[in-house]
């Protein structure tokens, strides 16, 4: 079987000419000049073609899933000092405000995204070929996903399906309202369930059980827990997924796309990245920016020490839970037991997100900080079983099956099994999801999506904070035609 890392490789030339032709200074995407438009979709080809460089911002999400830990309790945004990376620092001490530039890619690198897909929505009638269903799935797929990063972040943004934004379409489009850009992605993500396989020829491309699972996670955010369920609970019974036997292999390199993975984010060593486009790198960044700092020893390769796990969230681990020090590395105890060394950073925890730090061996190219292939595993089987088990709790639909699932990833860390009910049981849920996913980018948004963030976040403002603030050069250039998230 192929795989989409190595045709991410192929193509990184064509990737590049769609990246140039859909980057710049803001969220409107300046596409290729019509005459290319008109030339181009005019093959299979040509469809694939575009489509791998709609896959392709998938990997700029690694400052998505950094952020996620940093905003919330589980990290602290580390570094060199507290100026090191600003806007990172800001939004560990949620004080961040509309002018930060890490937002601003986000809004810009989901936004380049959205356009990529709609890129192909737009022309998706130009040219017949078999199998045309499952690449307007993947697009689909894809769109969604993009869309659902930005309102995780922003909220309300504007919705534009099946066209590019031009530039100058600022001044006409809105932001749109939440429920119509859940609609869009719910349908989205329905058509991608209906149009394709749960295994694909290449791995790492979109598959029915991605589909259906995003779909599950996208209504659990909505509180629909009845269709979550439903969703969720299609990937458990008819997927070819199931836990990982050995929890202490799930994030190394030579175990990429795993039984356990359900949809990963596909990353290379191809070198053309630098600190002045990082939306350029092939490789997975945050691997080097979660890195130790000055490490000289065995194992680990050096970093620049952000996103460094706290006191707290290592204290959550049930004793004898085996999870424990593959998420987390005790940097003191290893050195000690392995004659290694380090310099501390700021905020230095003593501990590091062994998840997704840098393994000597990894093969690189370039600044192997910026290049590193480790893919990020962006939905697992442990997280479908748990947001199932939520949605079966919350929704008071079948707590016996929320037990079953929430157990099957206790069993699995070798702890006991629970027996609660009712707003236990959702306790428990929601601890196991915290110490299971820990590292992963997923607490932030479990916080807020629960209304528990105000009460676990340090310096966060209830009305205010769940949601960023839109970039202000973005509500500049539509001629302030926009209001600005509340409290910014």
């Amino acid at each position: 079987m192929f795989r989409i890392k190595t045709i991410l490789n192929k193509y990184f030339l064509v990737i590049l000419l769609i990246m140039i032709s859909s980057c710049s200074d803001d969220f409107i995407d300046v596409a290729p000049n019509e005459e290319n438009s008109e030339d181009f979709f005019n093959s299979e080809q040509d469809y694939q073609d575009a489509l791998i460089g709609a896959y392709d911002l998938l990997q700029s999400t690694y400052l998505n899933v950094m952020l996620g830990e940093i905003a919330s309790d589980n990290t602290l945004a580390g570094g060199e000092s507290a100026t090191d990376v600003p806007g990172i620092q800001q939004i560990d001490d949620m004080i961040h405000f509309p002018v930060n530039e890490e937002l601003r890619n986000i809004w810009s690198w989901m936004f380049a995204g959205v356009n990529r897909a709609n890129y192909i929505m737009e022309f998706k009638d130009k040219t017949d070929f078999e199998g045309k269903e499952q690449v307007i799935a993947q697009t689909r797929f894809l769109r969604a996903y993009y869309y659902f990063e930005l309102i995780k972040w922003f909220g309300e943004v504007p919705l534009v399906v099946d066209k590019r934004i031009q530039f100058g379409d600022q001044f006409e489009i809105d932001r749109t309202p939440l429920n119509e850009i859940y609609n869009q992605i719910e349908q989205d993500l329905i058509f991608a369930s209906d149009n394709l396989p749960y295994t694909q020829m290449e791995i790492g491309r979109v598959t029915k059980g991605a589909a259906q699972a995003l779909l599950g996670k996208v209504y659990l955010f909505q509180n629909k827990f009845s269709e979550a369920a439903n969703a969720l609970e299609s990937v458990i019974n008819n997927g070819p997924y199931d836990l990982l036997t050995d929890y202490a292999t799930m994030f190394e390199n030579d175990n990429e796309n795993n039984i356990e993975s359900v949809f990963e984010v596909q990353y290379t060593d191809v070198q053309g990245a630098g600190f002045g486009c990082l939306q350029c790198s092939e490789g997975n960044v945050a691997v080097g920016f979660n890195g130790i700092r000055n490490y000289d020893g065995p194992l680990f390769e050096s970093g620049f020490s952000f996103n460094v796990p706290t006191q707290e969230v290592v204290d959550q681990f049930e004793a004898n839970d085996t999870r424990k020090d593959i998420s987390i590395l005790d940097i003191d105890a290893w050195a000690s037991s392995n004659g290694a060394t380090f310099t501390t950073g700021y905020e230095h925890t003593g501990y590091y997100n062994r998840k997704y730090i840098s393994r000597q061996g990894d093969l690189n190219t370039g600044d192997a900080n910026l290049t590193n292939p480790n893919n990020y595993r962006a939905i697992r089987f442990a997280d479908v079983l748990l947001m199932a088990a939520e949605a079966l709790n919350r929704g008071g639909i079948d707590e016996s099956r929320a037990r079953l699932y929430l157990n099957r990833v206790r069993l699995r860390a070798s702890l006991n099994e629970v027996s609660s009910s009712g707003t236990a049981l959702t306790s428990d849920i929601y601890h196991e999801r915290r110490v299971e996913l820990v590292g992963e980018g997923h607490h932030f948004f479990d916080l807020v999506r629960t209304g528990r963030a105000g009460n676990e976040i340090d310096g966060f403002v209830i009305g205010k904070n769940e949601l960023f603030p839109i970039p202000s050069i973005e509500i500049d250039l539509t001629g302030n035609r926009w209001e600005q998230n509340p409290g910014y």
